[in-house]
């Protein structure tokens, strides 16, 4: 019997690794993740999660190319013995990748690391500013805040019977008068981004904490740099984790992750893009907030930890009031927030 832990037999063999040792490699909450290791050499495998399409690892091939041209670190995806990037097996799509050694963590832990954060992303971004790939797997929507609220409305419209509903609907009220209160972003041009610039999407040396790459590539896109950079700080200006309903907002990490991010891109990012940093990071919390708190009616998009929570609507209505507790927490010291920004890009 196949061992659910694993992947098939089928796919090491794929790609001429049927005798690897394998094992589990992060939460696998997205993707399935493994380590494989063979001969001293060590690759990543994954199957992605259904929301991805095949399409979507030649979008990738092409962006971590061009930023393995331009001198950044980027794991480069490698083809199966019939020359193919991916295999179909059983309904689940399959790649093979080289293994990046550094370390990846659930929260920041010093500003040491959130500097160096943001001068990576610094670097992604000016490096992919020159990329003219027109993407075969696109994401629609990403950050369409309204959409996000409308399917929250929805979901208590039409889940009124969860036995949840009770605790969740009180929630869901308290992120949608907070939604109503934020002002709308400016238009603003799309550039290529990550897409889930989330700090365990970040590697780091596990010595010197220098941040060395980004990984998770299957979010990559064109949007609005404030949103990219409001999804960054929102994650890596968050001590406590996504997992605690009475995280902060933290103006040292902020601080640090804008002093880090600014210097590489002088000249590039707009006076607009900059005042829009902070409100696009409460636009992000809100937004997620949202996200989380329909998911804990919905119970059909984001995975949870079956280990910790008794059900994904726990999960999810957890990780909600987390981001309305991080979006409370930074409107409190929004002027102290703006004044890092102007400081930083003068």
């Amino acid at each position: 019997m196949q061992d659910a832990d694993l992947p098939p037999p089928q796919m090491l063999c794929a790609w001429g690794l049927a005798d690897a040792r394998v094992s589990l490699l992060g939460s696998g909450l997205i993707n399935r993740t493994w380590l494989v290791e063979a001969g001293g050499d060590r690759f990543v495998m994954q199957q992605l999660n259904p929301i991805f399409a095949a399409a979507v690892n030649d979008d990738i091939r092409v962006v971590t190319g061009h930023l393995r041209s331009k001198g950044l670190i980027a794991p480069e995806l490698l083809p199966a013995e019939d020359g193919s990037y991916w295999q179909l097996h059983e309904g689940g799509i399959y790649r093979l990748m080289t293994w990046v050694a550094g370390a990846s963590h659930e929260r920041l832990t010093s500003v040491l690391q959130a500097q160096e954060a943001g001068a990576l992303l610094a670097r992604f971004h000016r490096a992919l500013d020159d990329c003219r790939h027109e993407f075969r797997s696109a994401r629609a929507g990403v950050h369409d805040t309204p959409r996000h609220l409308a399917n929250l409305r929805r979901a208590l419209a039409e889940h009124g019977g969860h036995p949840q509903y009770a605790v969740v609907r009180p929630l869901a009220e308290e992120i949608l008068a907070l939604a109503a209160a934020l002002e709308p972003l400016p238009a603003l041009p799309d550039r290529l981004v990550h897409g889930d610039p989330k700090i365990n999407n970040i590697l780091f040396d596990p010595v010197s904490d220098q941040a060395l790459c980004l990984i998770d590539l299957d979010t990559l896109g064109r949007m609005p740099l404030p949103l990219e950079l409001g999804d960054a700080f929102r994650s890596w200006c968050n001590p406590r984790g996504e997992d605690d309903q009475r995280t902060v907002f933290s103006l040292e990490f902020f601080r640090a992750a804008v002093e880090g991010y600014a210097p590489g891109v002088a000249g590039w990012i707009t006076p607009v893009e900059c005042q829009a940093i902070v409100p696009a990071t409460l636009t992000i919390q809100v937004e997620l907030a949202a996200r989380f708190c329909a998911d804990a009616l919905n119970e059909s998009y984001f995975g949870w930890d079956a280990s910790r929570y008794p059900s994904r609507s726990a999960h999810n209505q957890l990780r909600a009031a987390g981001q309305l507790s991080a979006a409370r927490s930074l409107l409190g010291m929004r002027g102290a927030a703006e004044e890092v920004v102007r400081r930083a890009f003068g």
